[in-house]
């Protein structure tokens, strides 16, 4: 690719890339942090409710790197 096309190809590649690994990223935290919820129900389940509360605290600061990352991408694609 050479010249205008170029500059019109890297912005979309950036926004895929951007809004793809964003998603992936989050896939693999939610994923990582519901099992470790799970495990620690399992050693010590009176523990439920508190961890309860925590796990759901992760998840939204786990999301929220996944929903910054769309932005951006579609900024970049589309703006």
């Amino acid at each position: 690719l050479e010249g205008e096309k170029m500059e019109e190809t890297l912005p979309l590649i950036a926004g895929a890339l951007m809004t793809g690994m964003g998603a992936i990223g989050g896939a693999i935290g939610v994923g990582l942090a519901a099992s470790k919820y799970l495990e620690g129900i399992a050693r010590q389940p009176e523990l439920q409710a508190y961890l309860l509360g925590q796990f759901f605290i992760m998840m939204a600061l786990i999301d929220a790197l996944p929903i910054i990352s769309l932005a951006f991408g579609l900024i970049q694609l589309f703006g």
